[in-house]
C-alpha cells in the first residue's frame, strides 16, 4: 500500500470515533474492526491517517502514563475537526445517494 494511503472513509470514522470519546490508537482499530467489518484497514494505515489528522488540527494528542506499562498516545477531536466532521458527513451524503442509485437501477435489472 502506497504511503498516505488508507481506506477512503477510515478520517470520517476516526472522527466519528474521537467524537464520542477520546481513544489510543489500539483502541480505534478495535472499534474499526468491530463497526466496520468490510473496513480493510490495517494498523500502520491508520496511524498514517492519525498523523494526517493531527497535522491538519482536527485531532490533539496527548501522552498518558498513569496506567502501569508503557504510555499510551491518547487522541481527541479539537473543534476543527468537528468542523471537518460535518464536511465529511454532507461528502458521504452525496455518495450515498449515488451507491443508492446504483443499487436500485441494479434491483431493477433483476426485476
Amino acid at each position: 500500500m502506497p504511503r498516505n494511503t488508507y481506506f477512503r472513509h477510515t478520517p470520517s470514522f476516526i472522527l466519528l470515533f474521537l467524537a464520542q470519546k477520546s481513544a489510543y490508537g489500539a483502541l480505534l482499530f478495535k472499534r474499526l474492526d468491530k463497526e466496520m467489518p468490510f473496513n480493510l484497514i490495517d494498523t500502520p494505515a491508520l496511524y498514517r491517517a492519525l498523523n494526517d489528522l493531527e497535522k491538519e488540527g482536527a485531532v490533539e494528542a496527548y501522552w498518558d502514563t498513569s496506567e502501569p506499562g508503557p504510555a499510551k498516545k491518547w487522541y481527541k477531536i479539537t473543534q476543527k475537526g468537528i468542523e471537518k466532521l460535518g464536511e465529511l458527513k454532507q461528502d458521504i451524503e452525496r455518495r450515498k445517494k449515488d451507491l443508492d442509485f446504483f443499487l436500485e437501477t441494479y434491483e431493477k435489472l433483476q426485476n
